[in-house]
């Protein structure tokens, strides 16, 4: 079974990741499926299939519960569970999936590490980011930030954020084998702090974000 990763949070929730190595068929059998989820899994094409499937199963593991919960979208698009007090978040990159649950709201992050990401980072990194990103690193303080965006964007779950201006993220050192830091969402009238953390994992870098009371 390709649980890659998992690990229980502070707070009470947990996060994984499962390399996908299965077939469509090991995922339909182990997955009980909800009348309403239906709908959105008919109209999916191979590879979005295969991530809807990979990520409700992995959710079922990690809760941890012997009856599965239906997992449906608001309607924004962000993921939720129906009957659950948790805030769920779904990411995929190549053949990992990526999900976290949490009693507060919740975004996560998975990317595969990339020199290309270079060619993007001034349409997300701000010019108070810009002072302290190290040259030498630089790619993983790209990728850190980028995935440190993706997840309080999900977590915050509407439209609209511009990256740059609307958020921040606080100084950090980047450790491959892990470490916190901060950052924040400042829209109209919404503006909250997020706990942000990173792990690498060989070739992915993983960054998940929990909205502070």
């Amino acid at each position: 079974m390709p649980l890659l990763y998992q690990s229980h949070i502070a707070n009470g929730g947990v996060f994984g990741i499962w390399d996908v190595k299965e077939d469509e068929t090991f995922f339909e059998r182990k997955i009980d499926f909800y009348p309403e989820e239906f709908k959105e899994l008919e109209g999916l094409r191979a590879r979005k299939k295969m991530e809807w499937l990979s990520s409700r199963y992995l959710l079922h593991v990690l809760s941890q519960r012997e009856i599965r919960g239906a997992c449906l979208k608001d309607e924004f698009g962000k993921p939720y569970l129906k009957d659950s007090p948790f805030h769920i978040s779904i990411s995929h990159s190549s053949s990992c999936t990526a999900v976290i649950g949490s009693p507060a709201f919740c975004g996560i992050d998975i990317q595969i590490i990339v020199p290309k990401i270079e060619r993007i980072a001034p349409r997300f990194i701000n010019t108070v980011e810009w002072e302290y990103i190290p040259d030498q690193d630089k790619i993983l303080y790209f990728h850190t930030l980028w995935g440190a965006k993706e997840a309080m964007y999900k977590s915050f779950g509407r439209r609209g954020l511009d990256f740059r201006k609307d958020m921040n993220i606080l100084p950090f050192m980047y450790q491959a084998d892990g470490f916190f830091f901060r950052g924040s969402v400042v829209k109209n009238d919404f503006n909250k702090n997020y706990t942000l953390f990173c792990r690498q994992f060989d070739h992915l870098i993983l960054v998940y974000a929990l909205q502070e009371n």
